[in-house]
């Protein structure tokens, strides 16, 4: 039995030696165990069948038989931990069967376990089995690792004292010290057991890192038509020239390159050794990212004489200079009465360092009534494992606009207005995680974005209105901000594509009392498909999309649609703001397509509100439709 054992445990220990340490194991009770010893072949099982002919056999349904379990009494309890099979179709089944236990039993410790032999019946097949005493650690003691290695790689002595030896456990230990070890410069160490000792079912070793040569970070070299500098991606990637190798951070090159919107990543990076030195080369390519558009529209003025501009420009230059940098700008007036501008700038590798830089500034315009703008600054730390998370201090601040009428309406209000002088300073965090195959056309993977916010609102007392109506609303009070989006996308057929999209915003104040210049305002192409541009103010809303798309090119599709909302709708009343929730539903149909000016979208959409006595209809549909153009 000893002999048996040693064969048995070389066999075990082989799977990890220096030519196997990182073979990956299975899951569960199916460890795949290469090197175990096999079942004899066992005798045939009786044949069953009559041949008429000899030339053309007959081949009847398989019968099914009983498997029985034979051994000792412990080992037949033993056996019955595990729920094998109790009946099976065919020889093949049984002989599965069979093996899969054998396996169970030695991860669990029983590393002697092995059939004996086999007897087949016409209805059922004997099993003689033999499971033998579960082998435990006597003691695992560090051998030339030091105890921060083995601190990381997750190793407690009292985990390997007087516990069961499970070979899973062994292998995995192995694999997290490898991982260790190729992430600080040696990734052709490899580890095993030495001074091992058996006493009884009892084993006792030392563990055994042999790191190998130190490798250390040659240099990046890019291959393809990208414009990206070396300089930038060295400093992105956190792949500098002469730092110790680490496998962890070639692995996650791919992950982060995903998630640049102007390169193209051709195949996985690859890497190259010699002479202690290690090469990374990336196959990257260049995407057109930047963006300009420009519509502009007239529309009669609203006193009747004269014409006003409307329109949307949008200027969006990513990688300046190969750098990274990014700088954006839209401005747009979809209507008389709005209009928004937002500027954005994005300085990446902040001092040398892995961190983001951003600033950015909204302005929003509503005529003769407010003017709020709202300025953020962010500090975002990418990584291609834990996502991004962003921490961000911003102002929202919002007055009130008059004309010379407006003056002598406010002094005789009894009420405040629908509009009110407030400013907001906010602190909070954003966490962003993308596994998408593609940034602007994915066809799977998905998409999650959390951020939440925390500030002091203060109201401040405007001089057109009566000080006495500020009596019964607090100056200055304590709100909360959170918005989420999950997207997911899943690849049918060859070109089909199916797309569930949740997302939402919330605001709650301290106070509960809001104002219109507070509130979200949804609605239109890029939220809520089948009503105006900001048709709906709200200070919570959630919205959830189905969306089916048909790709006829690279970069065109055909799809369907179904937007669903749920929100509490405000609306301004002959006394304050009235609210009531409200379930609107957007359905609709269009296209996408690549034009000589760009990618153009068209959106056919029918909205239905309780809230604004809005139903399906060819009256009440919208046409959305965009232009983008990059180079």
């Amino acid at each position: 039995m000893r002999y048996r054992f040693l064969f048995v445990l070389g066999c075990w220990l082989g799977l990890v030696g220096p030519a196997g340490a990182q073979t990956p194991l299975g899951s569960g009770a199916g460890v795949v165990v290469p090197t175990a010893p096999g079942l004899a072949s066992p005798p045939l099982p009786p044949d069953t069948t009559r041949r008429r002919a000899p030339a053309v056999p007959r081949k009847l349904p398989g019968r099914l038989r009983t498997l029985v379990w034979v051994g000792t009494a412990a080992d037949q309890a033993l056996v019955r931990r595990f729920h094998p099979r109790a009946t099976v179709p065919d020889s093949l089944t049984a002989l599965r069967t069979v093996r899969e236990l054998v396996l169970a039993l030695q991860a669990e410790a029983y590393l002697l376990a092995s059939v004996d032999s086999l007897s087949w019946g016409r209805d059922t097949v004997r099993v003689h089995v033999y499971a033998g005493e579960p082998f435990r650690w006597a003691y695992l003691h560090n051998g030339n690792l030091g105890d921060g290695l083995l601190t990381r790689a997750g190793y407690r002595e009292k985990f390997f004292r007087r516990t069961l030896w499970r070979p899973a456990e062994w292998v995995s230990l192995q694999e997290r010290i490898l991982t260790e070890a190729e992430n600080q410069g040696y990734p052709f160490a490899t580890v095993g057991l030495d001074s091992l000792q058996l006493a009884a079912s009892s084993i006792a070793g030392r563990v055994v890192l042999r790191r190998g040569p130190l490798v250390t970070f040659d240099s990046l070299q890019v291959i393809g038509t990208s414009r990206t500098k070396k300089r930038f991606l060295t400093k992105y990637l956190q792949l500098f020239p002469g730092a110790p190798y680490s496998q962890q951070r070639v692995l996650a090159a791919a992950a982060l390159l995903r998630q640049l919107p102007y390169v193209r990543l051709r195949a996985e990076p690859e890497v190259r050794f010699a002479r202690g030195r290690a090469r990374v080369y990336l196959l990257l390519d260049e995407r057109p990212a930047n963006q300009f558009d420009a519509i502009v529209g007239l529309l009669p003025n609203a006193t009747g004489s004269g014409v006003q501009f409307t329109g949307d420009v949008t200027v969006a230059l990513r990688n300046l200079r190969g750098g990274g940098k990014q700088v954006g700008l839209q401005w747009r007036k979809v209507d008389a009465a709005s209009q928004t501008l937002d500027v954005n700038y994005l300085h990446p590798n902040f001092f040398g360092t892995p961190l983001e830089v951003a600033a950015t500034f909204n302005l929003y315009r509503q005529n003769l009534a407010f003017l709020t703008i709202h300025p953020r600054l962010q500090v975002t730390y990418p990584t291609a494992r834990a996502g991004r998370l962003t921490f961000f201090a911003e102002q929202r601040s919002s007055r009130l606009l008059f004309d010379s009428l407006a003056y002598v309406n406010l002094n005789n209000l009894n009420t405040l207005p629908d509009y009110i002088d407030s400013e907001t300073n906010s602190y909070g965090l954003a966490y962003a995680r993308t596994y998408l195959d593609d940034l602007y056309f994915p066809h799977r993977g998905s998409f999650v974005s959390l951020q939440g916010s925390v500030g002091t609102k203060t109201v401040s007392r405007n001089a057109f209105i009566r000080e006495d109506l500020y009596a019964t609303l607090p100056l200055r009070s304590t709100q909360y901000s959170f918005n989420g989006r999950a997207e997911r996308y899943w690849a049918l057929g060859r070109q089909g594509v199916l797309v569930a999209r949740l997302r939402g915003e919330a605001l709650f104040n301290q106070q509960q009392k809001y104002f219109l210049n507070d509130l979200f305002r949804l609605g239109g192409l890029n939220s809520l498909r089948g009503f105006s541009e900001n048709q709906f103010y709200t200070n919570a809303y959630g919205v959830g999309t189905i969306e089916f798309r048909q790709f006829t090119g690279p970069e065109g599709y055909v799809f369907l649609f179904a937007d669903q909302s749920v929100l509490r709708a405000y609306q301004a009343a002959t006394v304050g703001l009235t609210s009531a929730l409200d379930a609107p539903t957007g359905l609709g149909a269009g296209l996408s397509f690549r034009t000589a000016a760009g990618l153009f979208q068209f959106v056919y959409s029918v909205g239905r509100s309780p809230f604004y006595n809005q139903s399906f209809g060819l009256s009440n549909s919208k046409i959305h439709f965009g232009l983008t153009s990059r180079f």
